[in-house]
């Protein structure tokens, strides 16, 4: 008896949506990895997905590694000890970071996601300030969100008005500013997502996402990178019926940067 050997492919395996030597390849994005983050692998896997190419950084680095966009994902960075990113706005990188990403014409497209986007606005990177949820517990569902700007480094790939399914996970969720500064986001254009159908943790205007001016920086609570893959993603998506696990609706963030830099 002779045995037979099956072939079969691996769950998960690794497949970008452009050609691995087109343009989009040499586009180098870092994803800062800090003590208690998550989602960095989630992270540097999307930016592969979307054909760009991935490189980790480290918080205590000094060096940005001539990368021309950076993530700063999701997690509890040093624990969320004091407040949700206070800590880490002072890392070396940091400093880097909020240097390249004020840099006028030229800045650095710079992406926050979840714990990202609370370092973000402890940098003043981006206005306002992240506090726990309003009814006060951990929240994790996939979430209806509205693109609200699509002219952003980040939002390229979408249009004004479109809706997306993207997982949400977080427990200091409820974005919070001053009237004036909200008046200010409405009147120019930087809200960049805002919650459907329910607002999960109390945010001002049902803002899940912003952006400052240039639209360079873009900071968001829903893990976007959790949303690439057929398979791994929301079971539902805005876009259309989808099979078990299969909404893709995060991964035009990650093609809309590497776009927009090759240009």
């Amino acid at each position: 008896m002779t045995s037979t050997s099956i072939e079969t492919p691996l769950i998960g395996d690794l497949q970008a949506v452009t050609d691995d030597d087109g343009p989009l390849a040499t586009v180098r994005v870092g994803v800062v990895t800090f003590p208690g983050s998550l989602d960095d692998r989630d992270a540097m896997r999307a930016v592969r997905l979307a054909g760009g190419s991935a490189v980790q950084l480290w918080h205590g680095d000094h060096d940005l590694q001539e990368v021309d966009a950076v993530i700063i994902p999701g997690g509890f960075s040093y624990g969320d000890y004091l407040r949700a990113g206070a800590i880490s706005r002072f890392a070396p990188l940091m400093e880097q970071i909020t240097h390249a990403a004020s840099g006028g014409a030229n800045a650095l497209p710079v992406l926050g996601i979840c714990n990202g986007f609370q370092i973000l606005t402890e940098a003043h990177l981006l206005p306002g300030s992240m506090i726990k949820n309003e009814h006060l517990h951990f929240l994790c569902r996939d979430q209806r969100l509205r693109v609200e700007n699509a002219d952003t480094h980040w939002t390229g790939e979408y249009w004004a008005g479109e809706e997306v399914v993207i997982p949400l996970k977080n427990q200091d969720g409820q974005f919070v500013a001053d009237n004036r500064t909200l008046d200010e986001l409405e009147g120019e254009g930087r809200v960049v997502f805002r919650y459907v159908d329910e607002n999960p943790n109390g945010s001002r205007r049902n803002i899940a996402g912003i952006s400052n001016a240039a639209g360079n920086v873009v900071g968001l609570m829903p893990h976007p990178e959790h949303a690439v893959e057929a398979g791994f993603g929301p079971d539902s998506s805005a876009r259309g019926d989808v099979g078990l696990r299969g909404g893709t609706d995060g991964l035009g963030i990650f093609t809309s940067v590497l776009r927009k830099l090759v240009g």
